[in-house]
């Protein structure tokens, strides 16, 4: 048998690649388009709960994607909402990369800030194409990594005037909106409670860390024609929030449809989102298959529970910056 070797990229070499945003927001953008066009696989996510008493689950996520990037890929991360009490992040990921034509492996990396990214990266793709394109304030719940690079990365597309953020426990609050008034240059200001968060904004992210599903985002605080993004993995939303959308988009209707947990999850169960009232998925709206914002006057939904695709091409485009710069190990698998 020939030798076989892989990548092995620790989460510093995923940070020594370095990848502008914009090249981030670019290479989501790319995924999403060859999903609309068919040109990928993906297999809706699974999910792990290991033990009782432990507030948390893996989540397994499959796919391929064909194109330049031609591999397959399975990410493995943990969800564990307690984390913090012992200084953790809530998501620690691992992604396998694999060589589709002959099942061999080809890289291992850390999928913890990968998974950040690429979330925040949906986000932007999805309000590149969704929200106005004079928006100008936004309203983010949550202060978990995913949501820097949920207000990052929106914000490098839209350069807001306002940005808000609220999280449950002040100290993470306090942090996270320090960090991104020092990082983005502008003020962003940390509110009190979720409604001073999110009324009246152009754009409102929720991606709270809640225990179990309570409708904390009211349906009365959302500015007719704003872009809302809730993707909490327990539901912080009301059951009427879908009655106020022009349009509902998501990334995969097929993960959509399964498993208990995601922002939406009792909207699906109740009818309230089918197959019948989805405008689109994002794939599709990218690809130019479906319109996606028509005017300033619709109030528009994007639910993203997070694909596998999104993970592989960010690891493979990260892979190759890596690469340039000499980080990374190569190991011997056979």
């Amino acid at each position: 048998m020939q030798d076989i070797y892989l990548t092995y990229l620790n989460r510093d070499d995923v940070d020594a690649a370095a990848l502008a945003d914009a090249e981030i927001i670019a290479t989501i953008e790319a995924s999403l388009g060859m999903q609309g066009r068919g040109e990928t696989v993906i297999e809706p996510r699974v999910h792990l709960e290991p033990r009782a008493g432990v507030e948390g689950h893996f989540n397994v996520l499959r796919g391929w994607i064909g194109g330049d990037v031609d591999r397959a890929g399975v990410k493995v991360v943990g969800d564990f909402v307690d984390n913090y009490k012992t200084d953790l992040p809530s998501e620690l990921g691992l992604l396998c990369l694999f060589d589709p034509r002959t099942g061999a492996p080809t890289a291992v990396m850390d999928a913890s800030g990968l998974t950040d990214m690429r979330t925040g990266a949906v986000t932007a793709v999805g309000a590149k194409y969704l929200a106005r394109k004079g928006s100008r304030s936004l309203g983010h719940i949550g202060a978990r990594g995913t949501a820097y690079w949920n207000v990052r990365l929106l914000d490098a597309l839209f350069d807001f005037e306002t940005i808000r953020v609220h999280s449950r426990r002040p100290e993470s609050q306090s942090g996270f909106a320090e960090r991104l008034t020092r990082d983005l240059g502008k003020e962003v200001v940390a509110t009190a409670d979720w409604r001073s968060c999110v009324e009246g904004a152009d754009i409102v992210v929720e991606a709270s860390r809640l225990s179990a599903p309570e409708p904390l985002l009211r349906t009365e605080w959302i500015k007719p024609g704003a872009l809302v993004v809730p993707y909490g993995t327990m539901s912080a939303v009301e059951l009427s929030l879908t009655e106020i959308m022009s349009k509902i988009v998501v990334d995969d209707w097929g993960q959509c449809q399964t498993g208990k947990f995601g922002a939406l999850r009792a909207h699906v169960e109740t009818g309230r989102l089918s197959e019948t009232t989805l405008h689109a998925e994002l794939g599709q709206v990218v690809a130019g298959l479906r319109p996606g914002r028509e005017n300033d006057e619709e109030t528009i939904l994007l639910w993203h529970r997070g694909l596998s695709l999104s993970d592989i091409a960010l690891g493979h485009a990260i892979l190759a910056k890596a690469a340039e710069v000499g980080a990374g190990q190569r190991l011997r698998y056979a």
